[in-house]
Parts: C-alpha cells; structure tokens; sequence
C-alpha cells in the first residue's frame, strides 16, 4: 500500500492554497467552487472539480485521523469558498479541529464577498470565536465594469460590505487584486478603483496577482471580446497607479506570486515610497529591477 493511501485526507486534484498555506494542513470542506464563472479563472474547471458539499461525517473522520497521525498547527479550509457551508455546519468543523488538533492555533479559508455577505455579524463572531483566523478574498478589481466583464457576480459595494462586514467581526482578510484584469482598455479605471476599494476596507494583508491565460483567452473574451492583455511594461504603470492611490494604515502587502514580474514586499503605508520606487525603476530600467525571468513565472 502507498504512503498516499495511509494519509488521513481523501483529496480530489488538483487542490489549490494561498502561497501563505504552504505549511498549513489542507482540509477540504467542499469541493470545487460555489461561483465557478469568473471568465479569468480556471481552478475549478476540470470535471472532478465540480462544486459539492463534502459529506460532513467524513470530513469530521478526517479531522479525528488527523489527530491521531499528525502534529498541526494550521489549517486551511479548501477548496474554493468553505464559507458557502451553513454556520453551524463550520461551527462543529471548527469545534472538532479544536478537539483532535489542539496545537492548531489558526485556521483560514478562500471566501467569496457573496457568501460573507450571506452571514450575519454575530455568526463571524462565532466563528471567528471557534478558531477562524483569516480569509482570502479574491476582489480581483474595484471596478464595476471590469467585474462585470469577468463575469465576477460582485460589485465595488457588495465587495466593501463583505470586507466590513469581516471587519466588524474581527476576522482579518487577506485580499487579492489581478493585475492587468482589465486590459489595456479599462487598466487606468482597474488600478483606480481597485485603490478606492481598498482605502475603504484597509485589509490586514493585500496582494496583487498578475491575470494569466494558461488556457488561451478564449473563455475570457465571451463577454471581453476587445480584450488586449498589458505587455510587462503596461501592468508596472498600472501597478504604479494602484500603489500611488493606496492610503492605507498598517496592511502587510505583498506582489510575490509566481505570476509576477517584479517581487515587492512591504507594509503599507510605511513602505510605499520605498516600493513606488522600485515599480519606477522597472517602468525606467527594466533591465536593471531584478526581474523575474518569464521562464519562471509559470503557474
């Protein structure tokens, strides 16, 4: 029998994390993606990956078995939203990770801004009172017409309300943006409200992706059909124009993902000069940025 078969988790690939989870135990909830129409996103696509609910006993089997055969100290909730289950569905999830895994100091999920919006303050309280640490929430833009181009099911607002509401109950949130998503036609609108999203919400953690097409563009463009991908030098202008109109507090912000040209690390706005400089420099002297090589940047 297989090292594979003796582990505790029956997983359906391929599983995805945030490059932060990397030392985290991977614990699907559900499977799939509850949304799964986003034009640019094709995670969930392959047709084991087809969104359903776990079934709860075995997901509570695999926490037990977890327990017994692993030492954990994180845990991430997969595959695309857990936040879709009901409340009290997660609340007994949380409760058994708390039980057969006390080492486990954090737990963290993706999350849709639809399905946060479904739960009341006082529900997030509760989980977030049970071990729910964190969630990653894809924004990807603050701009109504680029959201609605990708097919994205969200809003500037009902993204705000949902990053609020998360707020209010004191879970942080780690927010995504795409790079580029909007094209060369709505690149300056993207970045801008993008921005203005994120001064509202001022998120504990923000990172920016760059959109990819691994798959060609061809999905991408039945509702973008003038879509014109940015050439390296155009997403590094758009970037500058996200990070000039950032006004943010005390947010961790990161530009490190595989998809990325230039790496930039720092915190917000503390750092913001320091990492305007560097986008300047590669906008300037590309050759001199210490870029990463395209080779490296597959995904």
């Amino acid at each position: 029998m297989s090292a594979q078969s003796h582990f505790p988790i029956a997983y359906v690939e391929p599983v995805f994390r945030p490059p932060s989870e990397a030392h985290s135990l991977i614990l699907p909830v559900t499977n799939g993606c509850s949304w799964n129409q986003c034009t640019f996103c094709d995670m969930y696509t392959a047709p084991q990956k087809k969104f359903r609910a776990r079934d709860e006993q075995q997901v509570l089997d695999e926490i037990r078995r977890c327990g017994e055969q692993l030492l954990v100290q994180r845990v991430f909730l997969a595959d695309g939203d857990a936040m879709v289950l009901p409340t009290h569905r997660l609340l007994r999830i949380l409760q058994a990770i708390a039980e057969h895994m006390p080492e486990v100091h954090r737990v963290t999920s993706y999350c849709l801004p639809r399905n946060l919006r479904r739960k009341s303050v006082e529900e997030l309280k509760a989980l977030r009172q049970a071990g729910l640490r964190m969630l990653y929430v894809g924004a990807e833009s603050g701009d109504d017409e680029v959201l609605r181009r990708v097919n994205k099911g969200e809003t500037f607002d009902s993204t705000a309300e949902a990053l609020l509401k998360a707020r209010e109950a004191g879970i942080q949130t780690s927010v995504m943006i795409l790079n580029g998503l909007g094209g060369r036609s709505l690149s300056e609108q993207h970045a801008a409200n993008s921005a203005r999203l994120m001064n509202l919400a001022q998120p504990e953690y923000l990172s920016t992706l760059v959109v990819s097409f691994p798959n060609g563009l061809e999905r991408y463009r039945e509702q973008f059909p003038d879509f014109q991908p940015l050439d390296q030098a155009d997403l590094f202008r758009e970037m500058e124009q996200f990070l000039a109109a950032l006004e943010l507090d005390n947010t961790v912000f990161r530009s490190d993902h595989a998809s990325n040209y230039l790496v930039l690390k720092g915190v917000l706005g503390a750092d913001k000069a320091r990492m305007l400089a560097q986008v300047r420099t590669a906008i300037a002297h590309p050759d001199h940025a210490g870029l990463r090589p395209e080779w490296m940047r597959g995904l």
